[in-house]
């Protein structure tokens, strides 16, 4: 439900040295600083607007937009700063324009939103920050370090490939707090519990990684339903549907069109509380959230929740579920309606081993468009959560691997790697144990 856009204020800029902010739906959304002639990221198709942005909504040509949070220096980031922040972040989230005309910045929404000028200093950093601050928000917990499968592996992982790993931390002498097993363990997408042909047991690979001294995580996409799962062919009725009475449709992925789950649904969110009860069960107390935008996605639910309500009440499941105890990890999550949810956070697109996405869409994995975000949420870190800026990888095939590792480092965020450990060389051996450290201090 989108209502229209009204007037805000009208700020008079120097079009020459000011600057805007615009902040993304979510984790992969691009966010940044741009120059007023410059052309912000925008989605190359429609399938990453429902993946990668905020669904249902475009924006004109010419438009800055920010979802629930826009920023501008209108003198440039050595002047004041003019902040539009969504009024009550957690039940609404309004999109923010601005436009230039005639030397004049139009600011419109099409919610309530509260619009302050910021005299500290930090810039458009600084302001967010103290947008952030005034939250009053728990300052998150020291975070764990990691090791990951997903970019060495991605979805071919195996259950010995985990096992490699974990011996070659003992061997290379790595501070890995957390062993995390990603996507490929599961059958399917919704069938969580369910293993895939390369891996035993799930509950014995907690054992081993617990037994030599670390912890065990897990990812999962705990809103996302492939078609061709299970879950899918047997309870129909756990779907959100869309308001011609077909599935909700949360994009395309994997090869596979994705449905989302209804945690609206009492039988839905049981079967959730059991996914997550089980794993913690089990030994697992580090989780990985991922593709959670699925869960803020409009359809017709069970119950009359709206989007962003059930979107928490969903997350507020897996947490009682898992634990106060255990660490909690979102990932492409929208970003406003996550406030207070989550111990860390990604705040970028997925980096890759290389460099730039083919297509010219910073919402695509690539180390620059992870950078480029990253750096732009650096005022997140420490107040809305840890922020992850995604895993290390310093194996030699990375492409501009010491670039990638130095971003890592500057954001004193998370650090996760994300090699075969036996595959890297002295420089990378040197670079991963020098970033894990560095993050346990």
């Amino acid at each position: 439900m989108h209502h229209p856009f009204t007037p805000v204020a009208t700020v008079p800029v120097d079009v020459r040295t000011a600057r805007v902010h615009e902040e993304g739906w979510q984790s992969w959304s691009p966010s940044g600083t741009y120059a007023l002639d410059a052309t912000p990221y925008r989605p190359t198709d429609d399938n990453w607007a429902t993946v990668c942005y905020r669904p249902g909504v475009s924006v004109p040509d010419g438009v800055f937009q920010g979802e629930g949070l826009l920023a501008l220096a209108p003198k440039g980031e050595d002047g004041p700063v003019v902040v539009c922040a969504a009024l009550d972040p957690l039940s609404s989230v309004p999109s923010i324009r601005l436009q230039v005309r005639d030397g004049r910045a139009e600011i419109s929404a099409d919610g309530k939103v509260d619009l302050y000028s910021y005299l500290g200093p930090g810039g458009i950093q600084g302001a967010l920050a103290d947008w952030a601050d005034s939250l009053g928000l728990e300052a998150p917990r020291p975070a764990p370090t990691a090791w990951c499968s997903w970019y060495e592996y991605f979805t071919a992982v195996t259950e010995d490939d985990i096992h490699e790993n974990l011996r070659a931390m003992d061997t290379l002498d790595l501070p890995v707090d957390v062993v995390q097993i990603d996507d490929g363990y599961q059958k399917a997408l919704g069938d969580w519990l369910t293993l895939s042909g390369r891996f035993r047991s799930r509950a014995g690979i907690a054992d081993a990684i617990r037994a030599r001294g670390r912890r065990a995580g897990i990812w999962t996409a705990p809103f996302l339903v492939d078609p061709a799962s299970d879950l899918a062919a047997e309870h129909p009725d756990w779907l959100v549907r869309d308001a011609g009475g077909g599935f909700a449709h949360a994009g395309r992925n994997w090869g596979h069109d994705l449905r989302v789950l209804d945690t609206t649904h009492p039988d839905a969110a049981a079967y959730l509380t059991e996914v997550f009860t089980t794993l913690r069960a089990e030994g697992y107390d580090y989780f990985k959230v991922d593709f959670l935008y699925a869960g803020a996605l409009d359809g017709v639910r069970h119950a009359s929740a709206d989007a962003v309500q059930a979107y928490r009440a969903g997350i507020e499941l897996i947490r009682e579920a898992i634990g106060p105890e255990s660490y909690l990890l979102g990932c492409g999550a929208p970003i406003l309606p996550s406030l207070g949810l989550f111990d860390a956070m990604r705040v970028s697109p997925d980096t890759a081993p290389h460099r730039r996405p083919e297509a010219d869409d910073y919402s695509q994995p690539g180390q620059a468009p992870a950078e480029f975000t990253g750096a732009a949420r650096q005022w997140q870190h420490g107040r809305l959560w840890t922020n992850d800026p995604d895993c290390l990888m310093a194996r030699p095939a990375v492409e501009t691997r010491e670039q990638w590792a130095a971003h890592v480092e500057a954001t004193g965020g998370l650090v996760a790697s994300s090699d075969r450990l036996l595959s890297l060389d002295e420089w990378g051996v040197t670079t991963t144990r020098r970033l894990l450290e560095g993050a346990t201090r």
